[in-house]
This record gives structure tokens, sequence and C-alpha cells, in this order.
């Protein structure tokens, strides 16, 4: 399948429907200590201390023009006596400005084998607020889904990104073919699973008959489709047929 063409525009309106999201579940009324489901072992103020943390690391290297790796970024548990939705506020209102200024063709670092460029990081950023968006309203006991359009581009990000950058956390003893529909955008990717890695195919090249004889196959609404590749939902939450022990060499 061909990955959507979107724009700085979009990820930027995304970064902000999401943000502002994630800002009304900080004020619902959740007390920020409440435990995040989603995320074991953390609370509300730990998920919000942890995006200051992302947000303030991209915004730091983000627009400096070269490829060359940054520092590793911070990995810090909440400091006493600081407010994680002051930490968050302002971390948030700097990197959407930090964005916003910069040119996506700008040359910039990225984790991924993706163009090393700076439109890499608004889109990562609008994913990671999306998902992190998703898990605090889970605190309060509830979360929205994800926009089926942000969802869908989300299932790509982790076929084209994360599984090629080895960044999975499912096993990776299993070989198979998978196919991933989104039902309400009539939208499939094909997967090619290996013990190395992934590879996400185009239909125009799935040539061999016997690569469209899929293994496993996962169907539902983009945003459980996603929701599934993070662990958020399990892929029984999905219609799965076939070996289904494969989907989760999927799993970032």
């Amino acid at each position: 399948m061909s990955k959507p063409q979107l724009t700085k525009d979009y990820w930027l309106a995304a970064l902000r429907t999401e943000g502002d999201a994630f800002r009304a579940a900080l004020g619902s009324g959740t007390p920020i200590d409440a435990p995040v489901p989603s995320c074991p072992g953390w609370s509300l103020g730990d998920l919000a201390w942890h995006l200051h943390l992302v947000y303030s690391w991209v915004t730091g290297h983000v627009g400096r023009g070269v490829t060359a790796r940054p520092g590793e970024r911070p990995q810090t548990a909440l400091p006493d006596g600081v407010d994680p939705v002051v930490a968050w506020t302002d971390a948030f209102t700097e990197l959407v400005a930090t964005l916003d200024a910069v040119d996506p063709e700008l040359a910039a670092w990225n984790w991924a084998p993706q163009a090393k460029k700076a439109g890499f990081w608004h889109r990562r950023m609008a994913h990671e607020t999306a998902i992190h968006r998703w898990d605090a309203q889970m605190a309060g006991g509830l979360s929205e889904p994800i926009e089926a359009r942000l969802a869908s581009d989300g299932v790509t990000e982790v076929l084209d990104s994360w599984l090629p950058a080895g960044r999975r956390s499912g096993p990776v003893d299993r070989a198979g073919m998978i196919a991933l529909h989104a039902t309400d955008l009539e939208q499939v990717w094909y997967v090619r699973l290996r013990g190395a890695g992934v590879a996400l195919l185009d239909t125009d090249t799935l040539l061999d008959t016997d690569d469209r004889h899929e293994r496993a196959t996962a169907s539902g609404p983009a945003s459980d489709l996603v929701l599934a590749l993070y662990g958020r939902v399990p892929f029984d939450a999905l219609l799965a047929t076939g070996d289904v022990t494969l989907l989760q060499g999927l799993r970032v």
C-alpha cells in the first residue's frame, strides 16, 4: 500500500488536537497520582513528565540543521516538588512553536530508516501525543479512539519506522505473511515478518501469488489496530484469523 502524503500542517493540527485532549485529561479531575493502566507502574503525573522529557529533547535537537545523533534522551523520574502539569504545558508549548517554525526539509537526525529531515519529528510527535493522550484518558477510566486518518498513519509508522529500526517488543523468532485491515477506511497493509525484521509490502509488488495467502490477518477500526500494535489493547479485540501468534511479532 502507498504511504499517505500528509503535510506539516496536518501533523501540527493533529499534534495540537491531541495535545489539547491530553491537557483536558490532566484537568479532568482524575488525581495526578492515579495509575495509568496501559503504562504499568506509571501515574498520570509520571506520564506527563515522560512527555515533558520527550518534547524537551526533540525541541533541543530538531532545529540544529545537522544529522549527527544528539545526546541520549533523559529518562528520569518525576522530581520532588515539580508540578508535572506545568512541566508538560511548558514543554508542549515550546515543542509546537519549534515545529511550527522549522522547515520539514531541514536536516535532522532520527532513529528510523527514513530521510534525516525535521519532518520526521512532526509526524512522530503527533503519534507520540496521540498514544499517550489515550493513556492519560485511561487513567480516568475511558479513552476516546484515535482519529481514523491519524491512526491509519500510526499503523504505517509502526511498520515503516519502528519495526525496521528493530524497535519491537514482541517475539523475534517468528516468520510469515500478515495482513492488517482497517475496516473503517478499507485500507490494508501486507507485512512479511521475519526473525530479523519486517518488510511492509506495497500491493503492487505482490507478484508472487503465494504472498497473498496470509498466515494471519487482523481486522478492525484503524484506532484499534494501532493501539494493538502499541500493546494498548489485545489483538483479541480485533477480528483475527490464521496463526494469530504471528501478530505479537508486530508489537512495539
